[in-house]
């Protein structure tokens, strides 16, 4: 019997012992483990972003109520005070511009503090005006507001409808002008023909040698171009860019062979790429030249005719 109870004890002491749990581990836990950063970290970078973004809608909120605008108004009444307002303005590179224009849209600013002032406004408002090509407006503390202004160069006059306007390089209109008023300018004819300057000046590149002769040029048909020379002469040019650039460098040649400009030839048409066509001017019919009869020999007649 004793032998049969010390071994059913062992039985029992095994059936008591608890059993170990195995911890399964996470999906969140196995990044934090790859990630090299600590939790710490991450919890670090949590809290900044939730301040971060109570600091925004805290900021969207004040914008709302005009929090900003009002601290920046008293912020510019305080630099007024201080003496930072417009006193003075000093406006250079002005020579055919409106300055009375010029005048009215700065000087609006006198007496404003130089925080208010609204330099981009008063640019924009400036370039509006043709002469205006580009305007630099600059702060010069305490007191004053400097504007440096670039005006466009007149190269020409666009002619349309008996209409006459001073342009640019770049075709911008800049004034009307009266017909007295042309001077040198070489003239340019028709509708739209401004909005070809640019290219009617890479034309004339090509042709260094005939650029100072021509004194012209019209713009057929919203097409092709027909070219003026001082002594008269028409050359008339083909459509598209490429083709009249061929037949200005041969006309240059053949003229530099020539002489073709400035004799009986009043019209060149090169539209044709096979040949060239010219017209001369029209000869004029010699005049009878009646010869005046003087006082004197009036008078020798009249007593011939008293004498007979």
């Amino acid at each position: 019997m004793k032998t049969a109870t010390a071994r059913k004890a062992p039985a029992k002491a095994r059936k008591a012992a608890p059993r170990k749990k195995v911890r399964q581990i996470g999906i969140m836990d196995r990044l934090l483990r790859i990630l090299p950063v600590t939790e710490q970290d991450i919890q670090r970078v949590l809290t900044w972003g939730v301040l971060a973004v109570l600091l925004l809608v805290a900021l969207i909120v004040a914008n709302w109520f005009g929090v900003p605008q009002a601290a920046y108004q008293q912020y510019a009444q305080v630099a007024a005070k201080a003496g930072f307002e417009v006193k003075r303005v000093e406006i250079t590179g002005m020579d055919r511009v409106d300055q009375l224009k010029v005048y009215d849209i700065v000087l609006a600013e006198k007496d404003r503090a130089m925080p208010l002032v609204d330099i981009d406004k008063i640019r924009t408002d400036l370039i509006e005006y043709g002469w205006i090509k580009d305007v630099r407006v600059t702060r010069r503390l305490p007191d004053t507001l400097v504007v440096d202004i670039l005006e466009r160069k007149p190269t020409a006059v666009w002619q349309r409808g008996g209409v006459y306007s001073l342009i640019d390089d770049q075709g911008t209109e800049l004034e009307k002008i009266s017909a007295a008023e042309i001077g040198s300018y070489p003239v340019i004819n028709g509708d739209g023909a401004n909005q070809r300057v640019v290219a009617l000046n890479k034309l004339l590149d090509r042709a260094q040698s005939l650029k100072d002769q021509i004194v012209g040029a019209s713009w057929i048909g919203n097409r092709r171009w027909d070219l003026r020379f001082k002594t008269g002469e028409t050359l008339a040019l083909p459509e598209g860019d490429q083709l009249a650039a061929e037949a200005l460098v041969n006309f240059t040649r053949m003229d530099g062979v020539h002489r073709l400009l400035g004799r009986d030839i009043i019209h060149f048409d090169l539209r044709d790429p096979e040949r060239a066509y010219m017209r001369r001017a029209a000869k004029q019919k010699p005049q009878p030249v009646t010869q005046p009869v003087s006082n004197s020999d009036s008078e020798e007649q009249k007593e011939a005719g008293e004498a007979a």
